[in-house]
């Protein structure tokens, strides 16, 4: 469990497009095998420790006829921001991926001491 110290809690959250893969056949569309799409996010605010960061699918377009496998999460997580990080392998055929998140962590208070 994540516990916060008496400082104000912040709430912030987004939605990115991490790729449109079948436009310009990338490899997330047209490859085979482990891909990856790597995409940073920059937060409004600046939190006062790495927050908790939650990350989900908001929009995913995959082919029919293929199996559909796909994974989603948050990497390399600081005050400033993250990574979203998609993955598939194997034959999966992904168009295009919009991921949603939400990041939850202490920030400062107008009249927190500043040492």
């Amino acid at each position: 469990m994540k516990r916060f110290s008496q400082s104000m809690v912040g709430v912030t959250r987004g939605a990115v497009m991490l790729f449109s893969a079948f436009e310009d056949g990338g490899p997330m569309w047209t490859g085979t095998g482990p891909r990856v799409e790597r995409v940073r996010v920059h937060f409004d605010e600046r939190f006062m420790e790495p927050p908790v960061v939650h990350v989900s699918v908001g929009m995913w377009d995959m082919a029919g006829g293929h199996n559909q496998r796909g994974d989603i999460s948050a990497d390399r997580i600081t005050e400033e921001g993250f990574e979203i990080v998609f993955r598939t392998w194997d034959d999966t055929r992904v168009a295009r991926v919009r991921a949603e998140w939400l990041a939850i962590g202490p920030v400062r208070y107008e009249d927190d001491f500043h040492i």
